[in-house]
């Protein structure tokens, strides 16, 4: 049975195994539609309901029915863990389908000693180290799982291209690289760690630019920058923020390429931003009107689940949300072939494969690694130039880059 929770209300939908309630497990989601970051969060969530209804439609985790309740959750860190809590008493939970950084990271400690894996929308590099192995790392974090790059490995990859399009547009002296975004932990995820790699690669690194999560009028912020010279911006924030920063600089004439963070760059933010040059951001899945891909079959199929006609497009957002469905249905699927789906197997079941593309969707998901030392399972960041004019919106993929699994960044 599949639950969706948005604010009080519930509605339940009942899928095609009324009878084979006998064998179910139970996966929690926590999404944000109506927070601080529903304007992207939405998506993503859509990716992984539909996902998960097409599995049960398809003969669940191999029979076993997959018993889901999405929550709304509103982006509030105690309303996520009253919920994680709530299911784990209530429900016995074997896995969990999460979104934000601030809940991820305060539920780290949970979810190991319950051992119960979460993957998550956060892309934290603090996720990626399941031993503490680094001394930076706060907490180890063997049961959090994540499809993509890290904020920080993102963030790394693109200050790579942008010291290399320093040199290439003919600039003189030392790049000078802002992190833009609020003092929060999602924006401040990757701050620090991208910071020194900029350093390291010779860029001036100005003083963060603090930058609310909700709309506002940034001209301050942004002649902060114009005076400082700024000439890659990092967007640590999404959705209206992003949006309401980069008119305000426009305005102003502080016009720097702007770096965007994965949930910052997207075309439905190009279109809301109206005119715009210079936005880079990085990828992880192929696009909804990419034509040759494999795997975009199971895609479309997969959306059909709450869009019937078949004709609604979809963001990349929505497509990692599905990719981190299935990954998970592809670790389940191990767990039971050995020893029973339980949370302990579900995890050694991400380590069961190495540079590993879930079936039906080769072309779609980038192929991954994760082991019991190391949960960075991609390090590879496709990277993206948008520009929009009048909301015509144009992206073209510019470069990808490979970064080394360098000790001192894991977790970090």
């Amino acid at each position: 049975m599949k639950r969706l929770i948005a604010a009080t209300a519930m509605v339940a939908t009942g899928l095609s195994f009324s009878a084979a309630k006998a064998d179910e497990v139970f996966v929690g989601h926590l999404m944000d539609i109506t927070g601080a970051t529903g304007f992207i969060g939405k998506f993503y969530a859509d990716g992984v309901r539909d996902a998960l209804s097409y599995i049960n439609t398809h003969g669940g985790i191999d029979g076993t029915v997959l018993d889901s309740e999405s929550v709304d959750y509103a982006y509030k860190v105690p309303q996520a863990i009253a919920n994680y809590k709530k299911w784990r008493s209530r429900n016995n939970m074997v896995a969990m389908q999460g979104w934000g950084t601030g809940d991820t990271e305060a539920l780290i400690s949970f979810v190991a000693q319950d051992e119960v894996p979460v993957y998550s929308a956060s892309y934290s590099g603090h996720l990626t180290d399941p031993t503490a192995k680094n001394p930076k790392t706060a907490k180890p974090a063997p049961y959090n799982f994540f499809y993509g790059a890290s904020y920080s490995d993102a963030c790394r990859a693109m200050v790579q291209w942008a010291a290399e399009d320093w040199k290439q547009s003919g600039g003189s002296g030392k790049p000078i690289f802002s992190h833009i975004g609020d003092n929060h932990p999602y924006p401040n995820a990757p701050k620090e760690a991208c910071a020194e790699y900029a350093t390291e690669l010779g860029f001036e690194v100005t003083a963060p630019v603090v930058v609310s999560m909700k709309p506002g009028d940034f001209k301050a912020q942004c002649l902060t920058m114009k005076e400082a010279g700024t000439n890659y911006g990092y967007l640590g924030n999404l959705g209206p923020s992003v949006v309401s920063l980069v008119k305000s600089c426009d305005t102003v004439g502080a016009t720097p390429k702007w770096l965007a963070n994965i949930w910052a760059g997207d075309y439905e933010t190009l279109k809301t931003i109206g005119d715009v040059e210079n936005y880079v951001f990085p990828a992880m899945t192929s696009f909804w009107t990419d034509e040759g891909v494999p795997g975009m079959d199971l895609v479309r199929e997969i959306s059909k689940m709450s869009d019937s006609s078949g004709s609604e497009f979809r963001t990349h957002h929505y497509i990692r949300g599905i990719c981190s469905a299935y990954y998970m249905k592809e670790a389940m699927e191990w767990a039971k072939a050995n020893g029973g789906i339980t949370g302990a197997n579900i995890k050694a079941g991400m380590y069961a494969r190495q540079m590993w593309v879930p079936k039906g969707l080769e072309g779609v998901c980038m192929e991954a690694t994760w082991t019991a030392e190391d949960h960075r399972g991609i390090n590879t960041v496709n990277i993206y130039n948008g520009s929009a004019k009048g909301g015509d919106v144009t992206v073209k993929k510019i470069t990808t880059v490979t970064l080394p699994r360098r000790d001192d960044w894991l977790g970090y």
